[in-house]
């Protein structure tokens, strides 16, 4: 990873000419066909563009239920059991933002208050076309459950040797009412306009790639979302009393996502600095995501040595990262 030594002036200049470019005019128009293609064809549409960018043959979009229990069922006992510590632990969390209405009639003649109201139906995009992220339905479809959405979709890439059991397991296990095999742009213009096969939502969630988030971005008004998510990025503040495995690894779990996300640290320990350094190289070289991580390492990534545990803060800050790890005692 690259390193800086600078002032903390000299190095806020050199973040902001790090900042994420988020829209592609090229992209944009490609996306927009897409959508367009799909709001006028439909389920036609989607079988085009499976072939065409998953390699994949699709009749029928919605997976059958019971291909979904068996997945479950067969799923490793210890994945199981830390899906089910993962559900414990969102319910709890989620359970805390329920929003209450109120009605309020102290005053003689007038009735005024607030009334929430569960969306009819959410659709929860989860990308699956280079890995699987049963994560992601986890903390997607339990938020949407407690808040007692009526009906819960899911679309997710196909894949020529059928879905990842993970993610289906965990759609069974957080409540998802139906399955649909189709990703990318498709998927989301799919949700936003519904077809023959696949419902119109009222709102999509979940992340993606830069064609899914475009997407999102084109279909917003049509139908609600919930963020524009990526590419992901990930910091971390550190001092040298920090594990530099531990570190890289964090770093590279984000890395591994996308060629365009980043990962940076900031700390106020040089020699920290460089055993990081050379721990990211150690394990980028062993990872099975190596072609996706490496450019992200090498294009978008740094570490920032400064002087004090202040200017690492105010660093941090300017970077404002969609994942944040402090280390410090």
């Amino acid at each position: 990873m690259k390193i800086y030594k600078e002032s903390l002036n000299t190095m806020l200049g050199i973040v902001r000419n790090y900042t994420l470019q988020t829209t592609d005019m090229e992209i944009e128009r490609r996306v927009y066909d897409i959508i367009e293609n799909v709001r006028v064809n439909g389920d036609a549409a989607l079988q085009e563009y499976s072939e065409k960018f998953d390699g994949v043959k699709v009749d029928t979009f919605k997976i059958d239920q019971a291909v979904i229990d068996e997945a479950y069922d067969n799923l490793p006992e210890d994945l199981k059991k830390a899906l089910l510590v993962a559900k414990k632990n969102i319910t709890e969390f989620h359970s805390r933002e329920i929003e209450q209405g109120f009605v309020d009639m102290d005053t003689p003649g007038i009735i005024r208050g607030q009334k929430v109201t569960p969306l009819d139906r959410v659709g929860l995009y989860v990308p699956g076309g280079t890995a699987a992220y049963p994560s992601t339905i986890m903390m997607t479809a339990l938020p949407a459950k407690i808040a007692g959405v009526k009906e819960i979709v899911m679309v997710t890439p196909p894949q020529k040797d059928g879905i990842n059991p993970a993610v289906l397991g965990a759609a069974k296990l957080a409540g998802v009412d139906a399955v649909y095999q189709v990703g990318g742009a498709q998927a989301v213009a799919a949700l936003a306009y519904g077809t023959a096969q696949i419902p119109k939502v009222d709102k999509i969630v979940g992340p993606g790639n830069i064609y899914v988030a475009t997407a999102k971005r084109q279909v917003f008004g049509q139908v609600d979302i919930d963020m524009i998510a990526g590419p992901s990025e990930i910091g971390v503040i550190a001092d040298g009393s920090a594990n530099p495995v531990h570190v890289a690894a964090d770093l590279l779990s984000q890395a591994e996502h996308d060629p365009r996300a980043r990962a940076i640290l900031v700390t106020n320990d040089e020699s920290f600095a460089n055993a990081v350094s050379d721990e990211v190289e150690r394990q980028l070289s062993q990872l099975p995501r190596e072609e996706m991580a490496r450019p992200a390492i090498e294009n978008n990534s740094y570490i920032a040595i400064m002087d004090n545990v202040e200017d690492m803060f105010t660093v941090m800050n300017e970077v404002a990262p969609e994942h944040l790890e402090i280390q410090l005692p």
